[in-house]
Parts: structure tokens; sequence; C-alpha cells
């Protein structure tokens, strides 16, 4: 057992490493989320270090703005600033600036 998982630990990794979904802390610490962004109204100012923000990204895409956690679940989805202001922090810290 290796942090609390049961799996062989990673060469290199110690019991000082966290895992995420089977990945090491620190490979997810570099890891990006990503703001989909229809709208062309929202803003990631304050976690731009952490989060990628695309305007227009699909036109398949039927809402107006999803935001994905780095390992690909979706985290939020709407189109107020003000929501998104309240969920960007419990996905990717606080904000910076």
């Amino acid at each position: 057992m290796f942090a609390g998982i049961a799996k062989p630990s990673p060469d290199g990794l110690d019991s000082a490493h966290r895992y995420i979904l089977g990945i090491p802390q620190p490979v997810i610490d570099r890891l990006l989320g990503l703001l989909l962004d229809q709208t062309a109204q929202l803003s990631t100012a304050g976690w731009a270090d952490r989060v990628d923000h695309l305007v227009g990204a699909s036109e398949e895409l039927d809402t107006p703005a999803v935001l994905m956690r780095p390992d690909g679940h979706v985290a939020w989805v709407g189109d107020d600033q003000q929501d998104l202001l309240d969920h960007l922090p419990r996905w990717f810290g606080p904000a910076v600036g």
C-alpha cells in the first residue's frame, strides 16, 4: 500500500507523495483545468496559471460554458460569471493577483 492506495510505489516517489485517481500528485499539480466558453463573456482572471480559457471552442457544445477539472470531469456548467467565481476556488484554489 502506498499513500493509502493499494498499488506499488512508482520509482522515485515515496510515501510523501499523494495520488489522485492513480496519478501522482506532482503530475496532477502540473495539469490545468479548462473553461470552454461559448459566451465570450466569462473570465478566469486570477486562475490563468491553473485554468486554460477557450472562447468559441466548438459549435457542438450545447451549453454556454463548461469548466473541466484536470482529470476530465465537469466541475461547472453555466453562463453566470459570479457562479463561475464561486466554483473556481473549490477546484483550483484561491485566485492569484
